[in-house]
């Protein structure tokens, strides 16, 4: 499914400000009048699947930063794709969001998605410029192999649930002077399997999964930012009774460098010059991500000077080009001299005059010309 391009407030008619309940609040709103089984309307199924993706990002704190900062561009930069909504399962799902089956359609017993694993890697700016591949270990839950991930015991199987009949769920009808209420809710015998495990397997416990070990290559694109994630699909927790799998998100935190500082796709350094160079030019060493660059100043650079180096900043994440590179000038003022320095800078002073000291662009201009 295509991500959808209208705004995620605008969808669930929540202001940019509002709190995790006003949006759950909105969100199930929303989906009681939308759903298909619900709605007769003939875009009702479009439009329900636009409102889960909205809730889908906005009621994750990772995500919704990301949307508010990027928009959708940067949901797609951070590896964010939406989930593959399965119309006729979305009971079982927002009774995990919600606990009871808002639209009271119980139904047959389902099997659940795996849960999502989170994990971290730091990586260099330079690394984070270039792309890079770094192996991500961390335990998962998978099927268990003794029992093919039914839970039983071999040479067994699961029987049906007695107390829900296999459906996984129990309702219960309320009658009132305003008509039939049905209320829905996981049979607590079977937890919604359907099927009950008399001769659990030795291996897993009758869980049907097991805890191993995993190390994935994970492939960071050039030009991430950090704190952003890369969604890696199925590779998360087993889920049950055959379902698919959970994620991956892999978060990735970019080291501080100790002489670049980062700012969108730009790159900002300073370079120190003495007074006396600055006065009568100088040739110096730039640090860049490609490594040192000479940068040739002229005689008379002032303070706050601001070179910009084209192409020499972060590329753009899955786009094209480069930022630049925006080298600030400081010159450095002599705190002690002797008396043969002080003299002669009183000479100097003496011998300049109005043409020595040319009218510039203050400094405080050059300052937020450097910033903009």
């Amino acid at each position: 499914m295509a991500t959808s391009r209208r705004d995620y407030y605008e969808l669930l008619g929540v202001a940019r400000s509002a709190d995790e309940g006003e949006i759950k609040k909105a969100f199930r709103r929303h989906a009681r009048t939308l759903h298909p089984d619900v709605s007769e309307a003939p875009d009702a199924e479009e439009r329900f699947r636009e409102i889960v993706e909205a809730y889908e990002v906005l009621s994750k704190r990772e995500t919704r930063e990301l949307y508010d900062r990027y928009g959708h561009d940067g949901l797609r930069g951070g590896g964010f794709t939406p989930t593959t909504v399965d119309l006729g399962s979305l009971a079982d799902l927002f009774g995990a969001f919600f606990g009871d089956d808002i639209f009271g359609t119980g139904g047959r017993a389902r099997s659940a998605r795996g849960a999502d694993v989170a994990a971290q890697i730091e990586i260099e700016l330079a690394e984070a410029a270039a792309g890079t591949t770094r192996q991500v270990p961390f335990p998962v839950t998978v099927p268990c192999a003794t029992c093919g991930g039914n839970g039983a015991k071999p040479g067994t199987s699961p029987v049906q649930c007695a107390t829900c009949d296999g459906r996984g769920r129990l309702q219960q009808v309320t009658r009132t002077m305003l008509g039939e209420f049905v209320r829905s809710q996981t049979c607590p015998a079977c937890n919604g399997a359907g099927r009950v495990v008399e001769h659990p397997c030795l291996e897993c416990d009758g869980s049907g999964r097991t805890v191993e070990e995993r190390t994935l290559d994970v492939e960071v694109p050039p030009g991430i930012h950090d704190g952003q994630q890369i969604r890696i699909s199925g590779e998360g927790h087993a889920g049950t009774l055959g379902a698919r799998a959970g994620d991956v998100y892999v978060q990735v935190r970019v080291k501080p460098h100790p002489r670049l500082v980062r700012e969108g796709n730009d790159l900002f350094c300073t370079v120190d010059l003495t007074m006396t160079e600055a006065a009568l030019g100088a040739t110096v060493q730039v640090p860049t991500l490609d490594g040192e660059l000479e940068l040739e100043l002229e005689p008379g650079t002032q303070p706050g000077k601001l070179h910009v180096l084209r192409g020499q900043g972060m590329p753009v994440l899955q786009g094209f080009g480069r930022g630049d590179q925006r080298v600030l000038v400081n010159v450095q003022v002599p705190r002690r001299l002797t008396e043969e320095q002080q003299h002669l800078l009183e000479e100097f002073e003496r011998s300049a005059s109005d043409e020595t000291y040319e009218a510039d662009e203050g400094f405080f201009q050059k300052l937020k010309s450097a910033f903009r």
